[in-house]
C-alpha cells in the first residue's frame, strides 16, 4: 500500500484555493525526498475551478503546469477534476503539460454522470483516478456497485471519500471491505478528522485490505483537516508497510521549512514533529528536555536520539545513556 498525498490540493483550503509558487514547490520537493512520490496539487477546487466556479484564490492551472516541470519525471502526480468542470480542451491541456493524472471527483450516487468526464481522462492517455465523494450517503453496497461501474468505464484507482469526517473505523472497514470484494482496481480511503478519528479509520483502512491512504502534511485540508501524512507515515511503517518512505526526512522537512512557512498563514500544528517522536518511540515527555540538552551538545538529531535511546529505555533513561547513544549518532 502507498500513501497519496493531498496537501497542495485539499490543503489549499486553507490559503485559499491553492498555495503560491513557493510553498508548492517546497513541499513537492519535500515529499520527493522523503520518498512519497503520489502527489494530488493544484486548486483545491480542481482543474478548470479557476475559471468555471470562479476560485481564483491561487495559481491558475497553467501556472501550477510550468512550476511543475521539474518535479513531474520524480513522481506520480496530478490533479483533481470535478466532474461537472470537465473540459475536453482541460483535459487535454493537463495531459500535454505530462500530468501523470487526473481523479475526477463526484459525489457518491452520481458516478453515471462521470462518466463522460471518465472517457476524457482516458482518451487523454492519463491514469483515472475517482473520487466517490460522501461516500457515507451511499451503504457499502450501493457503493460498491458504483464502483464497479466506474471501474468498467474505465477507473484506474478509485476512493472512498468520508468527506464530513463522520465515520467510525467500523464503517471505514465495511466500505473498503465492500469495494474489495466487488472491484479488482486499488481502493484508497480519504478521511477528515472532524471527529478526530481520521487516523484511526486509515489504520482500519487499511487492515481491511485498502491499497492507499489520502494524507495531508500536519493535517492540512477542508474543514478539520485529513489525516495526517507524517502520522499516517509513522504509524503504518511501524506496522510494516511504506519501506520506502523516510521518515526522518519527512519530520526534518515540516521542523526545518514547512511550519516555518505555515507560520504567517496562522496555521496551528496538533502534533508536532517531536510530540509525534515520543509517541512512536514511547518515551514519556517528562524526560524531553534531557534529551534536547544532549541532542544540542552533541549535534545529532533530536528525533533519532529519542527513537534510538527508547529501543533501548522506555521506562527511565538516564543522561548517561543519552549521550552514549548521541556519540553512536555523530
Amino acid at each position: 500500500m502507498n500513501l497519496f498525498d493531498n496537501t497542495l490540493r485539499d490543503g489549499g483550503n486553507v490559503v485559499g484555493h491553492g498555495f503560491n509558487a513557493e510553498l508548492t514547490i517546497s513541499i513537492v520537493k519535500g515529499l520527493l525526498r522523503a520518498g512519497i512520490q503520489d502527489i494530488e496539487l493544484g486548486n483545491c477546487k480542481g482543474v478548470g475551478a479557476y475559471d468555471i466556479q470562479h476560485a481564483n484564490k491561487a495559481l491558475t492551472d497553467q501556472e501550477y503546469y510550468d512550476i511543475l516541470q521539474p518535479y513531474l519525471p520524480q513522481g506520480r502526480i496530478g490533479m483533481f477534476m470535478l466532474a461537472s468542470c470537465a473540459r475536453e480542451e482541460n483535459v487535454r491541456t493537463a495531459a500535454d503539460a505530462g500530468l501523470n493524472f487526473l481523479r475526477v471527483g463526484a459525489n457518491a450516487s452520481d458516478g453515471k454522470g462521470s462518466v463522460k468526464a471518465v472517457e476524457m481522462v482516458k482518451k487523454a492517455g492519463l491514469v483515472c483516478r475517482y473520487s466517490l465523494m460522501k461516500a457515507y450517503v451511499s451503504t457499502p453496497d450501493e457503493l460498491a456497485k458504483e464502483a464497479k461501474m466506474l471501474a468498467d468505464a474505465g477507473v484506474d484507482k478509485i476512493t472512498i471519500m468520508d468527506s464530513a469526517g463522520t465515520m467510525f473505523p467500523a464503517d471505514a472497514d465495511a466500505y473498503v471491505k465492500a469495494l474489495k470484494n466487488t472491484v479488482s482496481i486499488p481502493v484508497g480511503f480519504h478521511g477528515h478528522s472532524n471527529l478526530g478519528l481520521s487516523q484511526a479509520n486509515a489504520l482500519t483502512a487499511v487492515a481491511a485490505g485498502a491499497d492507499e491512504i489520502d494524507c495531508g502534511l500536519l493535517g492540512m485540508a477542508r474543514s478539520a483537516g485529513n489525516c495526517s501524512t507524517e502520522l499516517a507515515a509513522a504509524t503504518l511503517k511501524k506496522e510494516g508497510y511504506l519501506p520506502e518512505v523516510d521518515l526522518y526526512a519527512l519530520l526534518d522537512y515540516l521542523d526545518t521549512e514547512l511550519i516555518p512557512l505555515m507560520t504567517p498563514y496562522g496555521y496551528h500544528v496538533a502534533v508536532n514533529p517531536t510530540d509525534l517522536m515520543l509517541g512512536l518511540a514511547g518515551c514519556h515527555s517528562n524526560g524531553l528536555e534531557m534529551f534536547k540538552q544532549v541532542a544540542q551538545e552533541e549535534g545529532v538529531s533530536l528525533l533519532k536520539l529519542i527513537a534510538d535511546v527508547s529501543a533501548i529505555n522506555r521506562k527511565n533513561p538516564d543522561t548517561e545513556l543519552i549521550r552514549s547513544v548521541a556519540l553512536t549518532l555523530k
